[in-house]
């Protein structure tokens, strides 16, 4: 995944003040996750890289918190800006401070009928599944939060219940994506959000969701209940 080295002011109390630092510390580590695969350096090499990572992780180990802080901020009114990407900063999909986060960019068309949350990208040998494509499992972590993002400016936020894969064909590596994803219904205790996969101009996934419908409280107490 790669970024800009330049990151703007997060709300996140983990980022304020080191936002570019963290950043550019978030793009290291997923150079570092590529080269374990790619980089089949002799025995002696490896032993060193080892050591010289274990140096580094006793050195972040003395800033830890305790206890940690919140990894998302969704538990907390939403300022306004919409900017979900944000509020997410270490999210497993789209964090952009977290180096195990997938190659994809969130958006929305708010002018769409219903609005509709756009994620695009493109998968490098990283996430592989069968040889030369995107492995299923990182497909669907894609649309879970797709359809979340579709939730949230929907103004219905809340969790998975039931997610529906349906792979229609393989998504290859290295090849643009854009995953689409909308609220088609609700009633007082569901949402259903249904969505797709389109690579090349072709659909290659499509998927529907169950979300319970929360309100703010109820978030805030799941969060709390976590900690």
């Amino acid at each position: 995944m790669t970024q800009s080295s330049t990151s703007k002011p997060s709300p996140h109390p983990a980022l304020t003040g080191r936002e570019q630092e963290a950043g550019e510390l978030a793009d290291a580590v997923r150079r570092l996750i590529g080269l374990t695969m790619d980089a089949p350096a002799p025995p002696e090499v490896t032993k060193e890289a080892v050591r010289a990572l274990e140096a580094v992780a006793d050195m972040l180990q003395r800033h830890v918190p305790d206890p940690p802080l919140p990894k998302t901020l969704l538990h907390e009114p939403d300022p306004g800006d919409g900017d979900l990407g944000a509020r997410m900063p270490f999210d497993n999909v789209i964090g952009r401070y977290n180096p195990l986060a997938l190659p994809l960019e969130l958006e929305f068309d708010r002018e769409a009928d219903p609005p509709r949350a756009l994620l695009r990208g493109a998968f490098t040998r990283a996430y592989e599944g069968p040889p030369g494509c995107v492995h299923g499992a990182v497909l669907a972590a894609s649309f879970d939060i797709a359809f979340a993002a579709a939730n949230f400016i929907a103004g219905m936020p809340g969790p998975t219940v039931r997610l529906e894969i349906d792979y229609r064909r393989p998504t290859a590596l290295h090849a643009p994506c854009v995953f689409e994803a909308w609220v088609e219904s609700h009633d007082d205790r569901r949402v259903r959000t249904v969505g797709r996969l389109v690579q090349r101009d072709k659909v290659t996934v499509e998927a529907v969701g169950d979300f319970a419908k929360l309100d703010q409280s109820q978030i805030a107490r799941m969060v709390e209940r976590t900690r």
